[in-house]
């Protein structure tokens, strides 16, 4: 079960910081351009609800995982 809660505390930690650009993407905060598209990518332009709500949310559910990947019973 230790292992276990490693995992997830480490991919909790990456969800939180891929949520967070998410989030700050989504407010127009920061600006990045595609690196490697497959497709037809395009930038976001502008703020978008939708990125900063999806964002926001990815960052509480992996707080919420990684506080029980290290908590202690």
């Amino acid at each position: 079960m230790k292992w276990i809660r490693g995992i997830v505390g480490i991919v909790s930690v990456l969800a939180i910081l891929l949520g967070g650009l998410w989030f700050l993407q989504g407010t127009g905060l920061v600006v990045i351009e595609p690196v490697a598209c497959v497709g037809e990518c395009e930038p976001l332009e502008g703020p978008s609800s939708g990125w900063a709500i999806m964002g926001f949310a990815t960052m509480l559910l992996a707080t919420a995982a990684l506080w029980w990947a290290v908590k202690r019973r």
